[in-house]
C-alpha cells in the first residue's frame, strides 16, 4: 500500500470537507472505508480523530483571536475579548453535553444510511432556510455581530454544534446556518464557527481516544505513521486556503447564494454517501 498517497487523499478529504456543510468525519469515514478497508464504526472514530490537521489550520489562521482569548482569561482583554471567551466557553460546554452522549449512542449503529440521511436532511433544511430568507428578504438583513449575541443565542449555537456528533451532520453547516438564521452577518458566522471548531474538535478527539482507543490505534496502524503525518500536513495546507476563501465569499454579502450552495452541497454529499457507502 502506498501510504503517502493514502495520506494525501485522506488529507485532501479532511481539509476540504471540514469547512463545507458535508461532514468531514463522514467523508473521511467513506474514504477510509474504501482505502483502508475499515468497518464503518471504526472508520467513524478515525474520522473524528483526523480533525487534528484542521485544528492546526484553525489555530494558525485565527492566532490573533486565540491570543485575545488568553488575554481575556488573565483579565487583560477588552470587552469584546471577554465576549468571545464567553461565546467559546458556553457553546463548547453545551456541545459537550449534547455531543458526547450522542457519540456514545451512535458509535455502534453507524451505517451508510445513518450517514447519508442526516446530511441530506440538513441540506433540505438549508434550502428551506434560503427560501424563507428570500421570501422575507425585505425584513431579513443579517447584521448582528458577536457583541449582540446573548445567552439564548449561544445556547442555540451550542446545541446545533452538539448535534454534529451524529454521523452525516456537518459541524460547520449546523453552526453557520444557525447563526445566519439568528441574524448574524455571514462573515461573522463563518469566523465564529471556525474559531469554535478548535475546542470542539479537541474535545471530539479526546472523547474518541477515551472511548474508542483500540479502534483509533488500529486505524492509525493501518495508515502508517508516515501516511498519517502526510494527511495532517495536507489537511492543514488545504484548510488554510479554504478558510480564507470562504471568509471572503461570506464577506461579499450574497447570503442567498451562500445558503443555497451549502444546502445543495449537503444534499449531494448525503446522497453520494448513501449510494457509495452501501
Amino acid at each position: 500500500m502506498n501510504y503517502i498517497l493514502v495520506g494525501i487523499v485522506l488529507g485532501l478529504v479532511q481539509g476540504i470537507s471540514e469547512w463545507l456543510p458535508i461532514s468531514s468525519k463522514t467523508q473521511v469515514l467513506i474514504a477510509s472505508t474504501f482505502l483502508l478497508g475499515l468497518p464503518f464504526s471504526l472508520a467513524y472514530s478515525f474520522g473524528l480523530f483526523m480533525e487534528i490537521g484542521t485544528i492546526f489550520a484553525a489555530v494558525i489562521y485565527f492566532r490573533r483571536e486565540i491570543v485575545r482569548l488568553f488575554k481575556a482569561m488573565v483579565g487583560r482583554g477588552t470587552a469584546l475579548d471577554l465576549k468571545l471567551l464567553k461565546f467559546v466557553i458556553i457553546i463548547t460546554v453545551i456541545t459537550g453535553m449534547v455531543g458526547v452522549p450522542l457519540y456514545l449512542f451512535v458509535i455502534d449503529l453507524v451505517t451508510s444510511a445513518v450517514v447519508g440521511i442526516p446530511m441530506t436532511i440538513l441540506g433540505i433544511i438549508l434550502i428551506l432556510d434560503g427560501v424563507v430568507i428570500y421570501l422575507t428578504r425585505r425584513r431579513y438583513v443579517p447584521r448582528r455581530g458577536l457583541e449582540e449575541l446573548g445567552w439564548r443565542d449561544m445556547v442555540i449555537i451550542g446545541l446545533a454544534q452538539g448535534l454534529a456528533a451524529l454521523p452525516g451532520v456537518s459541524r460547520s453547516g449546523m453552526t453557520t446556518s444557525a447563526m445566519i438564521l439568528l441574524g448574524v452577518k455571514p462573515e461573522e458566522a463563518f469566523r465564529l464557527s471556525f474559531i469554535s471548531l478548535i475546542p470542539a474538535a479537541l474535545g471530539a478527539i479526546g472523547v474518541t481516544v477515551l472511548f474508542s482507543k483500540a479502534e483509533v490505534v488500529q486505524a492509525v496502524h493501518l495508515i502508517n505513521v508516515t501516511g498519517l503525518a502526510v494527511s495532517m500536513i495536507v489537511a492543514t495546507g488545504i484548510s488554510l486556503v479554504l478558510i480564507d476563501a470562504l471568509l471572503k465569499f461570506a464577506r461579499s454579502g450574497k447570503v442567498l447564494i451562500l445558503v443555497f450552495t451549502l444546502g445543495l452541497l449537503a444534499i449531494l454529499s448525503g446522497l453520494l454517501s448513501t449510494v457509495f457507502g452501501g
